[in-house]
């Protein structure tokens, strides 16, 4: 709680050593997950503000690449906060907040029997096919396999044959892109790639609104993952990304961010 509260002085101080004039639009970097939430926020603060933001949503990973080699960005919005806290300590990006938090759920085929209690089995099953975003170019995939590391204390060996029949669908450089406007972790299960897929629980909210047949399944106590989600201003922002980055952590657009199904860490109790 105090580190986000000194982030988020710090943003208020550069906001208020800077002046009045802002760009044609504010450059927003941001995870995948947030698209939908975020894209309402951005016509809220267009509503309030009279800027408009453009955003390229996408893995954390290859997004944190893209602005370290110099990529045009100003306010970069993580699915983790390790990307964000990466581009901060080479000075490229002021103090990193913690504005939302997720979870990991199983995105489950129609017709297929799991729940919490048999998940493990399930996954493990070879007759199963078990999905994943990419590690490190996407933190859904480094969620999922942390996951698996869980395992390790429950059932002996299930961590290295988790890791090695994970098929790895969303997420990296190349993976495949689905029609537009298709939730991709509902577009692969429907396709038949993958019969259970570990990703955001909004994510799995998102692909159900797609298709209801789709389930949801939590995962177990001792297998849960949370997602911590950072943001970050870069160092050569605009005032208006500073006044953006700002609304992102206001009540109104934090109500945004919950309404969509993040837990919204700024929201008052």
């Amino acid at each position: 709680m105090l580190n986000r509260r000194l982030a988020v002085t710090a943003l208020l101080m550069s906001v208020s050593t800077m002046s009045a004039n802002a760009a044609d639009a504010v450059l927003l970097h941001a995870a995948g997950s947030l698209r939908g939430a975020l894209t309402e926020v951005g016509d809220a603060f267009e509503k309030s503000a009279g800027l408009k933001v453009q955003a390229k949503f996408g893995p954390s990973g290859l997004l944190k690449d893209e602005i370290a080699t110099g990529g045009k960005a100003e306010i970069f919005a993580s699915a983790n906060m390790e990307h964000p806290q990466a581009l901060a300590k080479t000075g490229r990006s002021a103090p990193v907040v913690l504005f939302a938090r997720n979870k990991l759920c199983a995105l489950v085929r129609p017709g297929l029997a799991v729940t919490s209690e048999n998940l493990l089995e399930r996954m493990l099953d070879p007759d199963v096919k078990l999905a994943t975003s990419t590690p490190k170019a996407d933190p859904s995939g480094d969620y999922a396999f942390e996951t698996f590391r869980k395992t390790e204390g429950i059932r002996p060996n299930a961590r290295a044959t988790l890791e090695t029949k994970a098929l790895q669908l969303t997420g990296g450089a190349t993976s495949a892109a689905p029609p537009t406007g298709r939730n991709p972790y509902g577009w692969h299960i429907a396709e038949g790639r993958a019969d259970i897929f570990l990703a955001y629980c909004t994510a799995a909210r998102d692909a159900r609104k797609e298709n209801p047949e789709l389930q949801t399944v939590a995962l177990p106590e001792a297998l849960a993952v949370s997602a911590d989600y950072g943001l970050t201003v870069t160092k050569d922002a605009s005032p208006g990304a500073y006044q953006f980055a700002l609304f992102m952590l206001s009540s109104e657009g934090q109500r945004v961010l919950a309404s969509h199904g993040f837990s919204a860490p700024n929201l008052p109790d």
